[in-house]
Parts: C-alpha cells; structure tokens; sequence
C-alpha cells in the first residue's frame, strides 16, 4: 500500500476516471436543481413564552400569585439558561430560555417538559385565571405574506374573500399551513342600560342567565324504537340578531323581549386587540409558511400562478398586494451571491492562466467545476441547502479548493519542462506532494472546527460554513490527485527541449535575486525574528483597536418603526398614533409600500427577526424603501419626526439584523429587591448611558406607573344592602368590558355573546359612581351609596429574571458606530455607581455585548481540541516533534495581517472575522508543512541544511505565490458581502502578510530553531551554482550533486 499511486492507477484505467467525471459533473447538475433555496438556514430558536390570564389582579398580584409559582416549578427544569418575565395587571408571561449548548433536537423534549411542569402546579394557581398558554413556535416563518383590502366592500364579505383563497392556496405543493392576520373576531352584543333595567327592575346576571340557558345545546334524548333510533331536535336556538333581540325572558313573573330593555347588534370585537394595515388602508393579512422540504423559489412561482387565477375570480374592488416575498429575496440574494462567485472564479482562474500558461491554467479551471459539481452533489446527500451562509462558504472555499490543483499541475508541468514523459510527470506529482497537501488540507478543515463544533446560536446558524468548506476541500485534494493528473496527461504536451537541466528554470535573475533575499534573512535570524515578533505584537495590539461587532447588520430595504406609547394608553391612542405616521410616509418619495400592525409585532416575515408580543400600546411598522441609500434617508427622517411631531411617543427605527435575533444592542441589567430603590439606580444608570455621545433612544422596561381607580367599599353598608366583593365585580365586569353569555352558531362559526353595557355609559370613568348594583332586597343601589373611589398608580409592569427583579436599561447606537464598543465606553463609567451599590444588588451587561462573548466561547472553547488535531496531523506528515512545532508556531502569524486590514477597511471584528482569523492559521501552517517536507527532501538528497532552506523557499515560491494570489483575488469580490466581508478581509490581510513572512520569516526561524550554520564548503549565494532537488521521489530520480554542477 505504501508505493500505491493513485494517480498512476487514474492514468491506466482513463476510461473509468473519464466517465467518473462525467458522473460527478452530471451528478452536480442534478443537485444543483434539486437542492432547496431559502434565505437563512434553518434556525432553531430558543424561547418559550408561558403565558397566563389573571383578571382583575393588580401587576404585583400577578407576579406574587401567578408569575412566582409558575418560575419556581419550571425552574426546577435542566438546561434551562435562565427565566425572564414580566407581570401586567391581569397578565403574566414567562419566557423560558435553554441553554445555548442545549442540542436543537433535545429543544421539543424540554418544551415538553416545561409544559408537563406546568401542567403539575395548575391546580395550585388561584382560581380565576385563564390558561397557562404555551407558544414555542416562533420559527416559522411566512415565506409569503399577501394583504387583502377592498374600498366599498364590509368588512365581512373581505373576510369571505380571504376565507376562500385560504382554502385554495392550502392546496398548493410545499404550503405547509396558511395563517389569517389582523383578524378580528366577530362578537354579538347585547347592550343594556343599567338604568332601563333599573326601572324595569330586572337583574343584569338574571337576564345574562336567561340569554345563555335560551341558546344551550344541551341533548334532548332518543326514542330508542323496535325499528329505529330517533334523536330528539329541539329548535328556538338563536339563528340570527333580530330572534335574539325578540327573545321573551320571563323574569319573576314578566315576559319581556331582550330589545325592550338591550339593544343587539353584530359586529367585531371591540375595542380591537390587533389589526393590520396596509398603505393606509385595514387589510387582512395572508400568510403562506413552506414545508421543511420545499424550495421557496418554486413556491414562490407556484403561488404567483395560483394568485393571479384567483385575483381573475374576485370581485372588481378587492385588492391583493405582496406586501413580502421571501422568493423574490432569495432569488436576488442568491443572483448577487452567484455573481460574486463567477467574479471570484473569473480571479482563480486569471491567477491560472497567467502564471502556468494557457494549456496548464486550462487544467485548474477544469478541475474547479469538477470539485464544485462534487460538493453540490455531497450537500444534496447531507440533506444542506443554497443560503446565505452555505453560498458565502462556497465562495470562500472557491479560493482554497484551487490550492492543490495549483499544486499539483505546477509540479508536473515543471517536469515535463524538464523533458519528463508526461505518465512519469504526473505520477511524480503524487510521490512529492500528495500527502503534505493532505495534511495541508486536513489542517485548513481543522481551522474551521470550532464554527462546526460550536454549541450556540450563532454556531447552529453558521454551521454550514465548516460543513461546505470542510466537503470542498476535501473534494479539491482527491481532484487534485484524480482529476487534476488526468486532465494534465490530456492536455499538456511534453517539451521538446528535453535535454535541458532542470537548474535552468530557477536561474534567471528574479530567482537569484529572491535566492539572495531568503540568505540574506537566514543570515540575520535574529534580526528577522524580533522584528516578526515586535510586528506580531503590534498586530495584536491593532486587533483591540479594531470595532467590534457581533453579526452585520442586513443590506435588505426594509425599515422597521416601533411606535411606544404610554403603558395602559387605549387601543383607540395607537390607532390615532399609526395613522400619523403612515401620513408622514404615504408623502415620502422613497418610500415603495408600508405595512402596519397595530396591538403586536409584525408577523416573522424574515427569520431573524425580533418579534414583539401582544401590547395595545405598540404599533409596528414594515417600510419597504426603493434601496439602502432610500433606507438611509427614510430613517433619518423619520427620527426627525419622531423628535418634532410625536411628542407622546417613544418611536424607534431599526434596519433588520444578521444572526440570531436580538433586541437593543445596548442594555445593561440592573437587579435588586427593592422596586423603588431598584428604580432609583436604574435612573442613575440611564442618566450615564445617555450621557454617552453614541446611545440613542435610552429607556428601560419597567416604564412608568399607570393610574387606576381603587374602589374602596363599606363593608357595613354593603353587607346591610345584601351586596357581596364578588357580586360587585361581576357587576362591573359586565357593565365596562362585558361577559360572554353564549355563543351564537352560524355554518362552522363559533360567535360570542357578549352582554355589557351602552357605549355612552362605559367609555368613561365619570359615570362610576352612578353605576347601579342590584341589591338583596331586589332594588338597585347606586355605586356611591357604598364606595369611595381614588384613583392610585400601581405598576404598569414589573420584570424580572431569574426570579430577580431586573429593570433593563436600554439603547440604539449611532450609525456608524458599533454596539460593543459602545457598551465598553459605558462600562468604566458605571464603576461609580456599582461600588455604592447596597448587598444584593447589581449590574450586569447584556445585548451585542454579552451575545458576543457567548458566542466567542462557543467558538474558542474548542480551540484546544483544533490545536490537539492540528499536532497529530503535522506529526503524522512530518513525523518529527521538533518539526511540528516549530510548523505550529507560525499559525498565529495571520493576525498581523488581519488586524491591519481590518482596521484599514474598517471592518468589525466579531463571529464572522474570528472564524477568518482561525482558518488563516490553517492555511498558513498547510504552507509551512510543504516548505519544511521539501526542505528534509533536499537534505535526504544530500544538501547541507542552510542550502536546502535557501533553495526549497526558492523552488517553493511560484506554488506558494499563486495558492495565495488565487486565494486572496477571489475573497476581494466576497469583501464585499455584509455577511462574509469582515470575514473575507481578515483572510485576505492576514495571507499577504503570512505569504511574506513564510517566504522570508519561516526560513529565518527554521535557522535559528535548528541552529543551522553555514557549510564551510559552500559559496556565496552570488556565486553558488543552485542545486534543485524538486521532489521527493525516489533516490534515482533526483540529480546528484558535483562540484561545479550536476551530473
């Protein structure tokens, strides 16, 4: 096995390698059609929201009776990383969070889990509350999102419109599920006035029971026959508003019609709960979710023919607009993403054809769609698809897979210069380089580990990087040795002048002058070495220096406007609010559409989205703008309407994020028991956040405290009057926010009945005291008789986390600035305030900060085990310890360059750029591995030590140059990628700098790490007749040494 060749056994069965190829390329073909698109890989996102009703409970008593009791239990979970919650009067939502080295496939268990634990302690919540409630589904995302609106028609026969292409795009392949947004529910109600009933005398609960007892569907029995069974059917059930309003109630003695005394209307919940808009106009929203298996572009064109059929059936009036095509997106991402690749191929290929010549660059630029038909056809098996991510590593693999084809072909096209038949050359290709270049290989793929290994968010999103990488480089060495071999013996002819000694080709006066250069370095080691080591530690000095950034921002057009106002503002406030804005953008000429929802967040639209609950005092807005420098102007002038003309509103405009999602990208977490002490240090704390040039938009998350009425009842006079705590509130909740009394049934609807007072007399507290209560004598009883009011402030709402009360201090960033560097500048300045700070309280810093050291760790934390990879391979190849070390030493060399370029392009350094970083140690070692295999070849061939470093770095220069070239040349169009630019940067500032340092450092420090000395024999560079070992093949093929030249 030890003299196998592969390359040999390629070349006598050319028949088989020839219709491999036509395997793997046909092959690639097929996937490439096959393998699905979508814009971000698949995510797994890490929350579960918990929420629960408690009605009537103030946000104190839900934290103490509901929120409490519910973290205790699910704290008893394992994995968990922590617990954040918040406590609104009547509502408690808990957002349970796995840690980030919590495996994707074990996140359903613990869902379960939590809903188990959940399940356990039901019984024990106070009774009265509504749920627990449980969503963990907040990674599907609407690859389409459609709006619906039509001027003239009601609001039902829109709906009607939108139910039937509901049913009709279900049927489309690859639609997993279709969702109605902006929905309101439709309600009948039953209006009454309190004094109507008064004066008839009749008990509002009475009636509301009389209602609901009319409308039951209770069994009547079955005649149970000889001969048959016959159901029983009792009619009377409502069967439209006017017999509910003619219903006769008999009330101790009376027979009165509901409308005598209420008035019944139909129509949708009101106040609503949360709506959509679309360009000004309420719409309902459509939005179509792909199955996992699906490829969104043939989606997208399966839905655009199925929506324009539709569109032809409904009626004249009724308007469909896109308001998001996550097809469109992909199909332009992946257009530019193609485009930079065919660039960065087009470099590859030039550096090829323009330093080997046009036969032996034909031989590259065939192996290279050869190795990509490969890796396309090997993500088809792996179950991978075409994403942002898996394209950005094609692209960034496309520089390194040319690396041994490079190689290779050089070799042998040198040999058949030196008059080799072309079977020799090529075989001798794969003796002399195959496996350093494997190991080179191996040791490149080992750089790019820990993105593979990393257990965190950003390491699952990024995964794809390592995986591609990993598949390419590993197809580029077997071209390199397969391919490569058979192509050159096809293509490339032998010289005709194959007398001519191999010397000549490495004595010309660039090669003598380059001889001189390496001598000159291994003359002065020392010289070399400090100077190297003092411009390492300025590299490393630079890279503090750089900006730091967890993931880029995206380059997609949209714009993202929060409008805040304040906590307990009505429904009616936000509406009002929305409206005002969509006037300032239905005016801008940069603006193309703009989407509304008012109650909640936008619909996940895009994966990484930050998408916000429920709250009746947000309303969200989705701009979609004609570019990113329309984006840029329609942000500024928005925040400058938001400084001038929404005076009661906390407004925000984001752009869309990259990586995992995230809120602010500066917060800092104050914790403490004491609410109100708590509150003054938050105070503090925003004083000096804000108080930094670079924050904008500073809040926290408690907000402020919202009025409410207390209703203070005399228990004397109220138990004299027969009139219980409880009979009071039900009183008043069904005057103010109404009770459902039953439920009217109409085709396969579901309708609440809902029993409450006039609008005239719930709208406004001032009638509270006149409000009339039903006593035990059967009179009624004005409010007043037997309560005091006041109005008090409570909480609006209260957050903690881990069960610590935690108010967050929040802020936006400049452009142009970078979150973490921002929250650096802060940190030092809040030392003052955390030394003055009482025990058990303090600070803590969040958001782009900490996200980015989380996933930093996950990344370094398996640096250890790409270090231990690393030796083994350099031992296995170089089979000497001193070796190996004196190989792994260089691998840190690639931050000079990196530093430097990243700061000189004004590149952040975060996730993306480390894990460039990282990979530059890999190919800078994988060049270092091949230099020293050929330096222990020429001293096996019978060189004194110094010659063999000079001339190896000489003979050594063209492959290692045109590796790097090609390299470097195909990241600068991937530069300029928002994702991958920092990335693509670092490796292209870090390999000029390490492509020099090895061709004069690495020698020098060989030198010195050896203690080489120059042979007494020997001349001077200027005079010496160069002596070329070219390989490491067999005694007999190398030329022997003589004086004065080579026999």
């Amino acid at each position: 096995m030890k003299d196998f060749n592969l390359s040999e056994w390629v070349l006598t069965h050319r028949a088989f390698t020839g219709f491999l190829m036509v395997l793997v390329l046909l092959g690639g073909m097929f996937a490439s059609v096959r393998l699905g698109q979508r814009e971000d890989p698949e995510f797994t996102f890490r929350v579960m929201v918990v929420k629960t009703m408690y009605p009537g409970a103030t946000a104190l008593e839900v934290e103490q009776q509901v929120t409490d009791r519910l973290e205790k239990k699910i704290q008893e979970l394992p994995n968990l990383d922590f617990l954040r919650s918040y406590s609104k009067p009547g509502e408690s939502v808990i957002f349970v969070t796995p840690r980030e080295d919590t495996p994707p496939q074990d996140i359903p268990e613990l869902w379960y889990q939590v809903r188990k634990k959940v399940g356990d302690i039901r019984m024990a919540l106070p009774p009265g509350i509504v749920g627990p409630f449980f969503n963990d589904e907040f990674g599907d995302t609407y690859s389409l999102l459609y709006a619906f609106s039509g001027e003239g028609y009601s609001y039902a026969e829109l709906k009607q419109a939108v139910d039937s292409t509901h049913q009709q795009l279900l049927r489309v392949k690859d639609v997993e599920k279709v969702d109605l947004i902006g929905v309101q529910d439709e309600k009948i109600y039953v209006e009454f006035s309190d004094k109507k009933l008064a004066e008839l005398g009749l008990d509002a609960s009475v009636v509301a029971e009389a209602l609901q007892a009319q409308n039951g569907m209770t069994p009547a029995g079955t005649v149970i026959s000889a001969q048959r069974n016959l159901p029983l059917r009792l009619t009377g059930s409502f069967d439209s508003v006017e017999s509910m309003a003619n219903l006769a109630v008999r009330i101790e003695g009376r027979t009165l019609r509901v409308g005598d005394f209420a008035k019944v209307t139909r129509g949708y919940i009101d106040p609503s709960e949360f709506k959509m808009r679309f360009n000004g106009k309420e719409s309902i929203g459509l939005g179509v979710t792909m199955n996992k298996t699906g490829d969104v572009l043939e989606l997208g064109k399966a839905l655009e023919g199925t929506m324009s059929r539709i569109e032809e059936g409904l009626p004249v009036g009724i308007e469909v607009q896109r308001v998001a095509d996550q097809s469109r997106v992909v199909k332009t991402a992946i257009g530019e993403f193609t485009r930079t690749f065919f660039e960065a191929l087009a470099a590859v290929l030039l550096v090829s054809f323009l330093s080997l010549g046009f036969r032996t660059g034909s031989v590259v630029a065939l192996t290279v769609p050869l190795v990509l038909a490969g890796t396309l056809l090997c993500m088809l098996l792996f179950g991978m698809e075409i994403h942002r991510i898996s394209l950005g590593a094609l692209i960034l693999a496309l520089g390194l897979l040319v690396d041994d084809a490079m190689i290779a072909i050089e070799m042998m096209a040198r040999k058949l210069e030196e008059g080799w038949d072309r079977m020799r050359a090529a075989t001798h290709a794969y003796r002399a380089t195959a496996f350093p270049m494997l190991t080179g290989t191996l040791i490149t793929i080992a750089g790019f580990l820990p993105v593979g290994l990393a257990k965190s968010s950003a390491g699952e999103y990024t995964v794809a990087i390592f995986q591609v990488v990993g598949i390419s480089l590993m197809l580029s060495w077997i071209g390199a040795v397969v391919f490569t071999p058979y192509l050159g013996f096809l293509m490339l002819k032998v010289r005709a002048n194959s007398g001519t000694l191999g010397h000549d080709l490495f004595d010309t006066s660039f090669y003598n002058r380059l001889r001189r250069w390496v001598d000159v370095c291994v003359e002065h080691r020392k010289t070399v070495i400090i100077g190297t080591m003092a411009l390492f530690g300025v590299g490393v000095a630079t890279l503090t220096q750089v900006p730091e950034q967890f993931f880029p921002l995206s380059n997609r057009p949209e714009v993202i406007i929060d409008l805040w106002l304040p906590e307990g503002s009505a429904f009616t406030q936000t509406e009002a609010a929305a409206k005002r804005m969509e006037a300032l953008l239905a005016k801008d000429e940069d603006v193309v559409n703009y989407a509304a929802y008012l109650g909640g967040g936008t619909p996940r639209f895009f994966l990484l989205i930050v998408q916000q609950l429920a709250n009746t005092n947000l309303a969200e807005f989705v701009v979609m703008t004609k570019d990113n420098d329309a984006r840029e102007r329609v942000m500024h002038r928005i925040r400058l309407a938001f400084a001038t003309d929404f005076p009661d509103v906390r407004g925000r405009v984001m752009r869309l994020n990259v990586g995992p999602p995230m809120d602010y990208p500066v917060v800092f977490r104050v914790f403490g028991e004491d609410p109100t002490l708590l509150r003054t240090i938050a105070d503090r704390v925003a004083e000096v956040v804000r108080a930094n040039p670079h924050t904008m938009d500073v809040n926290d998350d408690w907000h402020e405290r919202i009025p409410s009425f207390r209703l203070v009842l005399d228990q004397d006079k109220a138990r004299a009057l027969g009139v219980s705590t409880s009979i009071l509130s039900q009183a008043l909740q069904a005057h103010y926010t109404g009770i459902a009394v039953g439920q009217f049934r109409e085709d396969d609807k579901l309708i609440d009945i809902v029993w409450r007072a006039q609008k005239t007399l719930r709208v406004t507290p001032d009638g509270l005291p006149d409000v009339t209560v039903r006593t035990a004598n059967g009179r009624s009883a004005p409010l007043a008789q037997f309560v005091k009011f006041e109005t008090v402030f409570e909480d609006g709402v209260r957050w903690r986390r881990n069960r610590f009360p935690a108010i967050s201090v929040r802020a936006d960033v400049a452009d142009g600035m970078l979150a973490p560097d921002v929250a650096a500048q802060i940190i030092p300045q809040l030392k003052s305030i955390e030394e003055q700070l009482p025990a058990g309280y303090f600070i803590e810093t969040g958001a782009a900060k900490e996200d980015a050291w989380i996933a930093q760790k996950s990344i370094l934390i398996w640096i250890p085990l790409v270090v231990i990879a690393t030796l083994v391979l350099l031992m296995v190849q170089l089979q000497n310890l001193s070796r190996t070390f004196l190989v792994f030493v260089t691998a840190p060399l690639g931050v000079i360059g990196a530093a430097f370029a990243l700061l000189l392009f004004r590149a952040p350094f975060g996730f993306v750029a480390l894990l460039g970083i990282i990979a530059l140690a890999g190919m800078i070692m994988r060049n270092s591995v091949i230099l020293v295999d050929q330096i222990e070849q020429d001293e096996k061939a019978g060189r004194d030590t110094w010659s063999a470093i000079v001339e190896s770095t000489v003979r050594r220069f063209r492959p290692i140059l045109l590796t790097a070239a090609a390299a470097i040349l195909a990241m600068i169009p991937l530069s300029r990628n928002d994702f991958f630019g920092p990335q693509a940067i670092a490796i292209m500032g870090g390999l000029t700098v390490a492509t020099a340092l090895t061709i004069f450092f690495f020698p020098a420090l060989y030198a010195a790490w050896f203690k080489v000395e120059r042979a007494p024999q020997a001349k001077s560079p200027e005079t010496a007749h160069p002596f070329y070992p070219t390989h490491n093949g067999t005694p007999e093929e190398q030329p022997v040494a003589v004086p004065g030249g080579v026999a």
